[in-house]
């Protein structure tokens, strides 16, 4: 029986205390992955670091905040010093909002959004490129379908996961021929806390989620689809119907999928 793809393969994740990144700690652990779990809420990571072990797999909590240079040059460091290399990096802590342009009040919320979004994973990247390359191993990017197209409300958050694409595309193609796998995912709407933690114009949490949350792919199928495209060296993945739909009707129907995108909103 061969082994699973990930057993003893160096993963570092990031955005891992919740949400998408918790169930991909949960689905790599139970492949055997020695992972370095990054998120900045300490507690909450550990408890998930924890979760990781007692499934078998060695994990290690390294308390990080993506949009801090510094911080993600530790993460990566830490991770070397306590395993030696890095195989897999996932880059998939990330904010978001629920506001309309206009009722921003303070402009540093997009920067935040940008620092964490974009910033934090070009971060990390940069630290652990050149042992990803040593062992010709993967890179991936956790966006958004807003990383495909803008909607209403996500003004910043949509800026800064087009700018993910954009710079993965490029590094992708820079890398090309030496082994190294740059993978790029768009999930739709998960059924996860992030809208709930989502940031309104004035820079507060919602605290309540603005859709259905019951009517949204769940975590566990969305990691799994995520864990497929890593284990197969996937370009790009763009979960669901709608989200392929929406990649398509773009290129010969723009007006059209900016108002099903405003639609969407506006009927949650």
């Amino acid at each position: 029986m061969n082994k699973p793809v990930f057993s003893e393969n160096v993963v570092v994740l990031t955005g891992a205390s919740a949400g998408i990144g918790k169930e991909l700690a949960m689905q790599l652990a139970r492949q055997g992955a020695c992972l370095s779990l990054a998120a900045r809420h300490a507690d909450r990571l550990e408890e998930v670091g924890e979760q990781c072990r007692q499934l078998g797999a060695k994990a290690i909590t390294v308390p990080t905040d993506v949009a801090d240079k510094k911080q993600c040059e530790q993460l990566i460091e830490r991770t070397v010093q306590e395993y030696g290399r890095i195989d897999t990096l996932v880059n998939n802590a990330g904010i978001t909002m629920w506001a309309l342009f206009e009722d921003i009040e303070d402009l540093s919320l997009l920067e935040n959004i940008m620092q964490v979004n974009f910033f934090g994973s070009v971060y990390c990247t940069y630290y652990a490129l050149p042992y990803i390359k040593k062992n010709k191993g993967r890179i991936v990017g956790v966006a958004s379908l807003t990383g495909k197209t803008g909607v209403p409300t996500r003004s910043g958050y949509a800026a800064s996961k087009h700018a993910m694409a954009g710079f993965f595309d490029s590094l992708r193609i820079e890398l090309s021929g030496s082994g190294v796998s740059v993978t790029m995912v768009f999930p739709g709407f998960v059924a996860t806390d992030i809208r709930e933690r989502a940031i309104d114009g004035k820079g507060n949490p919602l605290e309540k989620s603005p859709l259905p949350e019951e009517e949204m792919m769940p975590v566990e199928k969305c990691a799994n689809i995520i864990v497929e495209a890593m284990e197969n060296r996937k370009r790009e993945v763009v979960m669901t119907t709608r989200g392929k739909i929406g990649v398509w009707l773009k290129l010969i129907a723009p007006a059209l999928v900016d108002k099903i995108a405003r639609r969407a909103i506006e009927k949650g």
